[in-house]
């Protein structure tokens, strides 16, 4: 028994270490995504906004990177070898909340890397909050689904 707790641990040890790097990423992407939208005006002329708008973006495409091609692919390996049916089927319903998401995400991403203009950001910045509010809450339902549940 305690031969199989260290073959998780060791197995299963570095899914946690990818999920807390990518839960730090996502807190930048959250101050980055705050310090934007606390501004009520946006000037085309105002390069600390453009660059903030920049930042923004890679953060964001980072991040929805990461989730996609590394996070979820450890969790769905993860509910697998543990055979966990019914946490995989949440997780793949899960999965197209976020990937919904994922849309806004890049078109906003896609929009801004393309534009100076600035004169639509607070309605788009509403729109992606919203988005990454909802991606957010589905990200962390499948961490509590398919990594926390069998930690023990």
């Amino acid at each position: 028994m305690l031969e199989n707790c260290k073959s998780a641990r060791e197995r299963w040890g570095g899914v946690s270490e990818i999920i807390d790097r990518w839960l730090q990423s996502r807190q930048n992407l959250l101050v980055s995504f705050y310090h934007l939208s606390e501004k009520k005006e946006f000037s085309e002329d105002d390069p600390e906004t453009e660059d903030r708008v920049r930042q923004l973006c890679q953060l964001l495409v980072d991040y929805v990177s990461a989730g996609h091609f590394e996070v979820y692919e450890q969790l769905m390996r993860e509910g697998q070898a543990f055979d966990d049916k019914q946490g995989l089927q949440k997780a793949c319903e899960l999965y197209d909340d976020i990937d919904s998401t994922t849309d806004v995400a890049v078109d906003f991403n896609d929009k801004y890397l393309e534009t100076d203009d600035l004169s639509s950001l607070a309605p788009d910045l509403s729109e992606l909050g919203e988005a990454l509010e909802t991606r957010f809450s589905s990200e962390d339902k499948m961490i509590a689904l398919l990594h926390t549940a069998h930690r023990s």
